[in-house]
C-alpha cells in the first residue's frame, strides 16, 4: 500500500499535516505513532508466539496418539 505513494506523494502529505496540525504538534504526534507502531508490533509478536506455541503443542499430543 505504501509502495506506491513515493517521494512526491510523502513530500505532500507531511506539508499537509504541517498545515492541519502546526509545528507544535508534530513531534507530537509522530512520538504517539511510534509509541503505537510499536505496541502493535509486540502483541504481533506475542500472538504469532502464543500460537506457534499451541502448534507444537498439538503436534506433540498428535505424536503421543500415533505411538
Amino acid at each position: 500500500m505504501l509502495s506506491n505513494i513515493g517521494v512526491p506523494g510523502l513530500i505532500l502529505i507531511l506539508v499537509l499535516a504541517l498545515i492541519i496540525f502546526g509545528p507544535k504538534k508534530l513531534p507530537e504526534i509522530g512520538r504517539a505513532f511510534g509509541q503505537t507502531l510499536k505496541e502493535f508490533k509486540k502483541s504481533t509478536r506475542e500472538l504469532t508466539s502464543d500460537v506457534i506455541d499451541d502448534l507444537e503443542e498439538e503436534k506433540k499430543e498428535i505424536q503421543k496418539t500415533l505411538k
